[in-house]
């Protein structure tokens, strides 16, 4: 991995060149080399809501540092809480620990923005969608629904191969 040189941030338009390039590099899957940018770039910047998201999601996926991210996450989107994407970084970072209706509820709240956000559907669509109860007159949770749930799941999974006539 190569060393990334970062020089002292002067201004607001250095931070935002900053912030830019660290978002490409979440984007290309680099979560290190952002954190390197995003450190500085907080620091010298951490009343910019963006930048405050953007540095949570990659502090806490990089670091493992989930009460911190999601502090640095959650006070960014009640901030800025019109902008969608503050509301996909805390989904990501929830989901990244693996809860996924936290996740799924942040979603929900940034598509309530803007229904037309393409990074939100998209991972709407990644999560997939959640089939209706067998029964739909019981609720979810009744332990029949569960059990008929847990047979149509087998069943869609082992479905039989059909011999070509």
């Amino acid at each position: 991995m190569d060393a990334i040189h970062i020089e002292p941030i002067r201004g607001e338009s250095d931070s935002r060149v900053l912030f830019e390039q660290a978002r490409s590099m979440v984007e290309g899957g680099d979560l290190a080399g952002a954190v390197a940018i995003l450190r500085p770039a907080h620091a010298s910047n951490g009343h910019d809501a963006k930048v405050r998201s953007w540095y949570g999601l990659c502090v806490g996926l990089v670091e493992r540092d989930f009460e911190g991210a999601v502090a640095l996450c959650r006070s960014a989107a009640k901030q800025e809480f019109f902008n969608p994407d503050l509301y996909l970084n805390l989904a990501r970072l929830h989901l990244g620990f693996g809860f996924k209706a936290e996740g799924v509820r942040y979603l929900r709240r940034g598509l309530m923005i803007d229904p037309a956000h393409s990074g939100i559907l998209q991972a709407l669509r990644e999560l997939g969608d959640r089939s209706p109860p067998v029964l739909g007159f019981l609720p979810r949770r009744h332990p029949v629904n569960r059990w008929l749930g847990a047979v149509r799941h087998t069943v869609s999974i082992h479905r039989p191969l059909r011999w070509a006539s």
